[in-house]
């Protein structure tokens, strides 16, 4: 059985995307909410800083859009490689 790569990128892209949308949005409204975690993906995309502000959540958001993205597309690309 072989994974979808489209499917994968998909998939993995939007659940991190999510992921530190949530965690962003409620450090927004709560600023002690998640500070280890979002300083942690801060330190991991550049230009990315935890500022308290809705725009750095939404630049926060894309980074990880992109990076699951990645993640997902070479985690079934490998995945596909070895199922053969």
């Amino acid at each position: 059985m072989k994974l979808s790569l489209k499917g994968l990128t998909l998939a993995a892209g939007i659940f991190w995307a999510l992921t530190v949308f949530f965690v962003g949005f409620l450090n927004f409204l709560w600023p002690s909410y998640g500070r280890a975690f979002l300083d942690v993906v801060s330190s991991v995309y550049p230009g990315y800083k935890v500022a308290g502000t809705f725009g750095s959540v939404i630049v926060g958001t894309l980074y990880a859009l992109l990076d699951g993205g990645i993640a997902g597309a070479v985690f079934s690309w490998l995945y596909n490689c070895f199922a053969k």
